[in-house]
C-alpha cells in the first residue's frame, strides 16, 4: 500500500498538562486551542471501547477510520468478529448491525437524540479528535478559571449552555459539556488523556456520558494506536437479507 505523508504509531508517550494559573481572555484561549490543533488528511484509530446504558454493558473493539471533512467509518468486532459498522458523512448516517440484521440509512436527528446534543457531521469529528465541538470563533464567550482548567461558557441568548475546559499549556480541550435543560438532557465529553503519536498531539482517551430523560449512557473509548495521512479505504455494504428500520 503506499502511503502519502505517513506518520504512524505502535507505541505513544503521555503528554504532560499544564495548568491554568491567571485570568485569561477568551479570545487568547480560543487561539490557543486552535494554534495547537492536529492537522492531517486522514486518520486511522485502533481502540477498546466499553458501553454502559440502563439495560446493558459491552466491551468492544473499535476500528475508526476518519478522511477529514469527508466521512467516517467506525466498525466494532467482537471476540474479532465484526458485529456493526456505521458510516458518517457531511449528509447521511447510516449503520447495521449483525445481532439482529438490521440497518438505518437517515440524518443525524437519530444520532442527536441518541447522544442527547444536535450534531452534524463537524461536531462528530471533532469530538473524536480531540477538538471542540462548536466552532468557537462563531460565538462570544466568557473566560474563567475552574478546577485548574480555563472555562468558556457561550454568552448566547438561546437555551442551550455550553462550556469549554482546556488545560493550560496547549489550550487542548478537557471537558466539553452542552446542556438543554428544556430538553431534559446534557452530553459531557471528557478528554482524560492526551498522548504523542509520532510527534502528533491526540486524545488517548475519551468519555462521552450522555443524560436525558430515558436514562444515561456511557461509552469509554481508550485509542490503543494512532496513524495518520495513510492511504486509507472506507469498506461499507450491507449484508444480504439484513431489513432497513425506521427511527421516529
Amino acid at each position: 500500500m503506499a502511503f502519502a505523508s505517513l506518520t504512524a504509531c505502535k507505541s505513544k508517550a503521555v503528554l504532560a498538562e499544564g495548568s491554568a494559573d491567571s485570568e485569561m481572555a477568551a479570545r487568547n484561549i480560543i487561539a490557543g486551542h486552535y494554534a495547537n490543533s492536529t492537522d492531517f488528511s486522514t486518520v486511522y484509530i485502533k481502540s477498546t471501547a466499553r458501553y454502559k446504558d440502563d439495560k446493558q454493558s459491552q466491551s468492544v473493539t473499535a476500528e475508526i477510520r476518519i478522511k477529514k471533512d469527508q466521512m467516517i467509518l467506525v466498525s466494532i468486532r467482537f471476540l474479532g468478529i465484526t458485529m456493526a459498522k456505521a458510516l458518517i458523512t457531511p449528509t447521511e448516517v447510516k449503520y447495521y448491525e449483525k445481532i439482529n440484521s438490521n440497518y438505518f440509512e437517515g440524518d443525524y436527528s437519530t444520532l442527536s437524540r441518541w447522544l442527547g446534543a444536535d450534531l452534524d457531521f463537524q461536531k462528530v469529528q471533532n469530538m473524536l479528535i480531540g477538538k471542540a465541538i462548536d466552532d468557537l470563533t462563531k460565538e462570544k464567550y466568557s473566560a474563567s478559571i475552574e478546577d485548574k482548567l480555563y472555562k468558556l461558557d457561550a454568552e448566547s441568548r438561546d437555551r442551550t449552555k455550553k462550556s469549554f475546559y482546556f488545560e493550560g499549556d496547549k489550550f487542548l480541550v478537557k471537558r466539553q459539556i452542552i446542556n438543554q435543560e428544556f430538553r431534559n438532557r446534557e452530553l459531557a465529553v471528557t478528554y482524560p488523556a492526551y498522548s504523542e503519536f509520532s510527534g502528533k498531539i491526540f486524545p488517548s482517551q475519551l468519555l462521552i456520558i450522555a443524560m436525558q430523560q430515558k436514562g444515561k449512557t456511557t461509552i469509554d473509548v481508550k485509542y490503543d494506536t494512532v496513524s495518520f495521512n495513510e492511504d486509507l479505504s472506507f469498506p461499507y455494504s450491507v449484508p444480504d437479507g439484513y431489513e432497513r428500520i425506521f427511527i421516529d
